[in-house]
């Protein structure tokens, strides 16, 4: 038999989100209690606590709050509790976490190394269903000029057309350029696509001057660099 769980109002004062934050501070509350104070309220039969460890124990990728970077609007609304607005805002509160952890990386952000591109990335393609190729563009002294999102979809050579990549770089005025995709299904291992797509752009910057440095794939928290594993040898290219 399921035991009913309390609605707030009927909590004791100092276990109520607001109250419970205001008196213990953030670090002290559950992932449910953070994420009620965004919903603020229930459904008739739940509190807004109850809502919330009700979203963060559906069947989906990733644990905890992970599986809030794998709902959508029309996912959210679906649930018993949660409309448009409460949908908006946790989406809103998913893109405010994902600007927030690439501001820390980008502090340690080093183009030499691929670990940590990939950590700088991992965030954001943690929230996307397809496959997302992603170019950072760089000056003649490694300084990230932009980046500028590819394709969506699964890679292959038409979503990845050398025209579309250069006439992006050299309207950034680039040097160089880096590559980056993810895997949803979480194995980083490329396919013949990813290696065909990285071969075309590799010899289309030879010609016209704009390095490929790299293309790194990304799967959940693991990730894979095409240069550091040999695939973009000039044999293998």
């Amino acid at each position: 038999m399921q035991v009913k769980k309390p609605l707030i109002h009927e909590m004791a004062e100092q276990e109520r989100p607001r109250e419970k934050f205001e008196l213990y501070g953030a670090d002290k509350m559950s992932d449910a209690e953070l994420l009620a104070l965004i919903l603020r309220t229930g459904s008739r039969s739940l509190s807004a606590v109850a809502l919330a460890e009700e979203i963060l124990n559906l069947n989906l990728p990733g644990s905890g709050l992970e599986k809030l970077y794998h709902l959508s609007k029309k996912d959210l609304m679906e649930i018993r509790g949660v409309g448009r607005v409460k949908a908006i805002e946790i989406l809103a509160l998913c893109e405010l976490s994902v600007r927030l952890s690439k501001l820390t990386f980008r502090e340690q952000l080093s183009f030499s190394s691929p670990a940590s591109i990939a950590r700088y990335y991992m965030a954001e393609f943690r929230s996307y269903r397809q496959e997302h190729l992603m170019m950072m563009l760089l000056d003649s002294k490694n300084h990230l000029v932009g980046e500028r999102l590819i394709s969506k979809g699964t890679i292959n050579a038409s979503m990845a057309e050398p025209r579309d990549i250069f006439g992006e770089a050299l309207r950034a005025g680039a040097f160089s350029i880096i590559l980056i995709h993810n895997h949803p299904s979480g194995d980083t291992t490329p396919s013949t696509a990813d290696l065909t797509v990285t071969k075309r752009i590799g010899e289309a910057g030879e010609l016209l001057g704009i390095r490929l440095l790299d293309h790194i794939i990304v799967a959940g928290d693991k990730y894979i660099s095409l240069k550091a594993e040999g695939y973009m040898t000039p044999s293998a290219l």
